[in-house]
């Protein structure tokens, strides 16, 4: 297909703000971002040739921010409202491979929709894990380091496990639980490679504060369903994109060329460019 047709939706509400961000990391890999409000998808109070169809997309972004003001809890009003306006149309997106992304807020509103960690087949449902304050209690933002588990998600299965990563977070609530049985059904995750990435030390060693930024169970950044087809993450990779993005770039001298955020997106993009 080439990733000149790729077709890459980024979809926003009220208070997502990343998406401009996403929009040109995904444009300088050669693929189709365009930014789509919800009631483009649910037709509500948008003039005709401004209707889209998921099923016209080969990959579905849902970036950060603060979507709804994070009211009642960060991500749960996006949800809602993605539920009642596209939730049988996201489950077969779902069901026929095709990549869906949460960055950061996009992470927590795929979780309040049920998709993550997700049940077998791409059924939205309750949520079986949360995001929450952050063990700090106030708003981190702050280069994070992350490694790859070498799990179930096909876009990297050829990347190294233990590979790292360089993203920055800003985030007041990424806190990875998993509810009461939280280790049993982390102990599942972990055999079933749904753990996509660890926060770690700088050094690749295990992370503690602040590297862990915000206290997860685990370690854990970011996880996938069951199928490796959804993904969330809770750092920024849209914001280390370009090498003049990392905060060690005026002393390494350089801005030219590209950082890891680069890296993992690319690998994103082929995998969808090859399976869409």
């Amino acid at each position: 297909m080439g990733r000149r047709k790729l077709a890459v939706a980024l979809l926003v509400i009220e208070g997502t703000n990343c998406e401009e961000e996403l929009r040109t990391a995904v444009a300088a890999l050669g693929a189709q971002p365009e930014i789509v409000h919800l009631k483009q998808f649910e037709g509500r109070d948008v003039e005709p040739d401004e209707r889209r169809r998921l099923a016209d997309y080969q990959v579905l972004f849902v970036p950060g921010g603060f979507s709804a003001g994070d009211y009642v809890r960060a991500g749960a009003i996006f949800a809602a409202r993605v539920r009642a306006a596209i939730g049988p149309e996201l489950e077969e997106f779902v069901r026929s491979g095709r990549i869906v992304g949460g960055l950061c807020n996009g992470f927590q509103v795929l979780t309040e929709l049920g998709l993550l960690p997700g049940r077998p087949g791409g059924k939205l449902g309750p949520p079986e894990a949360a995001l929450l304050t952050n063990d700090s209690g106030h708003f981190e933002c702050r280069p994070t380091y992350l490694a790859w588990e070498g799990g179930n998600f096909p876009a990297l299965a050829n990347t190294p496990p233990g590979t790292r990563y360089l993203f920055p977070s800003a985030h007041a609530e990424g806190k990875f639980i998993l509810g009461d049985d939280g280790a049993a059904r982390r102990a599942e995750l972990e055999r079933d490679g749904q753990i996509l990435f660890r926060w770690v030390a700088p050094d690749g060693g295990p992370a503690a504060y602040p590297w862990n930024p915000n206290g997860s169970e685990g370690n854990i950044a970011g996880v996938t369903n069951p199928e490796g087809n959804v993904f969330g993450l809770m750092p920024h990779p849209e914001r280390a994109f370009f090498r003049a993005q990392a905060p060690d770039w005026t002393r390494s001298g350089s801005s030219e060329g590209f950082g890891d955020g680069h890296r993992f997106l690319s690998l994103v993009l082929d995998y969808a460019e090859r399976h869409g």
